[in-house]
């Protein structure tokens, strides 16, 4: 699978000012077959070394950090000469042993000729539990997510369709297959960007396989929280992760306590909150006051959202049929929303951009606003339909005067009065 991730590891390795590289992601979204298969097109050879677990491994980080005898030994381990250059030494799993991410900061200072990535799925979660020292200052660092919209269009042989999005986005022209994107968009509601659940979606074309990939994914999930957690912390971090269903599912899809559990509080749940973040599995969207520049001054953060890091899994949480979803039928209207949103806030986020919603008084609410490249902001309504009345939008607009306003929907492109029409399956195109 083909990942955008690549140029930025491109534009790493040909970096004069090169670190050594912490690849973060959630579990099982593409890290090490994306390192291994960076490493596979761009270097003479490539040493995989797996930390977790592996006594052997740890003893030789345990010694000393002289970067040059870590190399001998893990040569030795390896059996493959580590070069200068034109190896790709990849540290898997690096959460399972703090002295090696401890080295990362030898190898930046000491050994910079030598290309290392380092990748861990529940990183954050370690670095916090363990209270790790972090190489601050000596390590660069990338996020993975699932694949997007755009990555699954090339995935399923799907690439001229998605040349054909982007010229109409730049242009705001009528996209001639409006409605052939449309059932590809849901398509993609179903499966999702995990590339497990891509892979099976690709070799068989049945549901029922990618479905079963995406329980299995959830059950790691759960599995790590066991793993990384106290028992008493994992109970409720099981709790607060089950219950983004039933919040997304609301009207209001303001994250509330009381549908974790009658009573709930919020400093009972911060951390476990927390927890699904630093995992990678969630997305937090924060409430704004107001919709002016710097956005992070007028954020409210004991109001938020909370979304699944892929709508495919959400999907799945949801027990939705494939069938529901891809013919809309009416029974699937409930959850419609739910889903459009959860999904721009994925691709919003895949494309670096820092999502808020806004809410006024309780007056009006909008899904999304931002801030662009050139320091705009960017009030962005979602609607999973054509229907594309948006009263909140107006009242921001008119509040606030942004430069121009985003309303994604099921309508095909075009810009009137100051407002761009995106349809669902273009949002891919947003950029901060």
């Amino acid at each position: 699978m083909e990942r955008k991730i690549l140029n930025k590891l491109i534009k790493w390795k040909n970096s004069p000012k090169r670190m050594p590289l912490l690849i973060y992601g959630a579990r099982q979204v593409g890290k090490t077959y994306t390192a291994l298969t960076f490493g596979k097109q761009y270097y003479k050879n490539t040493v995989y070394i797996n930390m977790e677990g592996s006594t052997e491994i740890a003893a030789i980080f345990e010694r000393d950090l002289n970067c040059e005898r870590i190399l001998r030994e893990l040569s030795a381990k390896s059996g493959q000469t580590i070069l200068k250059g034109d190896t790709l030494l990849i540290f898997d799993e690096i959460q399972s042993c703090e002295r090696a991410l401890t080295s990362l900061k030898y190898f930046c200072e000491e050994a910079p000729e030598y290309h290392i990535i380092a990748a861990g799925s529940l990183l954050g979660v370690a670095l916090n539990r363990e209270k790790y020292s972090f190489p601050v200052g000596k390590v660069d660092m990338l996020t993975l997510y699932p694949l997007d919209f755009e990555e699954f269009l090339w995935a399923t042989d799907n690439r001229k369709m998605c040349e054909l999005i982007k010229e109409c986005y730049e242009d705001f022209l009528p996209n001639p297959l409006h409605d052939t994107a449309m059932d590809l968009y849901k398509n993609y509601l179903v499966v999702g960007g995990m590339p497990r659940a891509v892979s099976e979606y690709m070799d068989t074309k049945d549901f029922d396989f990618v479905v079963a990939a995406q329980k299995s994914l959830n059950d790691a999930y759960i599995a790590d929280m066991a793993k990384y957690a106290t028992p008493h912390e994992t109970t409720k971090i099981m709790a607060a992760w089950a219950s983004i269903p039933a919040q997304l599912a609301k009207e209001n899809r303001k994250f509330q306590y009381k549908v974790i559990k009658s009573g709930a509080r919020a400093y009972e749940y911060e951390t476990p909150l927390d927890w699904l973040r630093t995992a990678g599995i969630v997305n937090k969207c924060i409430r704004v006051r107001e919709g002016k520049m710097p956005l992070p001054a007028y954020a409210d953060n004991d109001s938020f959202k909370v979304y699944m890091v892929d709508t495919g899994l959400l999907c799945s949480k949801f027990e939705i049929a494939a069938n529901i979803v891809l013919s809309s039928s009416p029974s699937f209207d409930g959850f419609k929303g739910a889903l459009a949103e959860n999904y721009v806030m994925q691709a919003l986020v895949t494309n670096g951009i820092s999502p808020y919603y806004w809410s006024s008084q309780g007056k009006a609410e909008l899904d999304f606003v931002f801030q662009d490249r050139q320091g705009n902001i960017v009030p962005l309504e979602c609607k999973s339909a054509d229907n594309v009345r948006a009263k909140s939008l107006k009242t921001f607009i008119s509040l606030y005067e942004p430069a121009y306003s985003v309303r994604v929907s099921a309508k095909n492109f075009g810009f009137e009065n100051g407002i761009k029409s995106v349809p669902l399956y273009a949002v891919f195109c947003l950029k901060g």
